[in-house]
């Protein structure tokens, strides 16, 4: 079982209190009525799925219920950077050197 900290209660806590959310950071379209049937699509459904680091949003459901943004290496399942929403997005290459991908 994983055990996530909630960057918002400091809790660390089981991961059946939460829920991930899909990839972290994907930027709603600034004038939707412009968009096609295409875009729309890519947007609501397509994503990166990486194979290693990936930074993923997350809800602390059973928690303060709070979104919250996560950097876990999708491979060993290990939480590498935990931050709240609204923050930039770490730099990821010298998180896999930590990691040591």
């Amino acid at each position: 079982m994983l055990l996530i900290q909630c960057p918002y209660c400091g809790v660390e806590r089981p991961e059946l209190e939460f829920h991930c959310g899909g990839e972290a950071h994907i930027a709603r379209p600034e004038d939707p009525s412009t968009q096609t049937d295409q875009q729309w699509a890519e947007f609501l459904y397509m994503r990166t799925n990486t194979k290693g680091i990936y930074a993923e949003r997350w809800r602390h459901i059973h928690g303060c219920g709070r979104f919250f943004n996560a950097v876990r290496d999708t491979v060993s399942d290990k939480f590498l950077k935990i931050y709240k929403a609204g923050e930039p997005m770490p730099d990821l290459s010298s998180l896999e050197k930590e990691a040591g991908q």
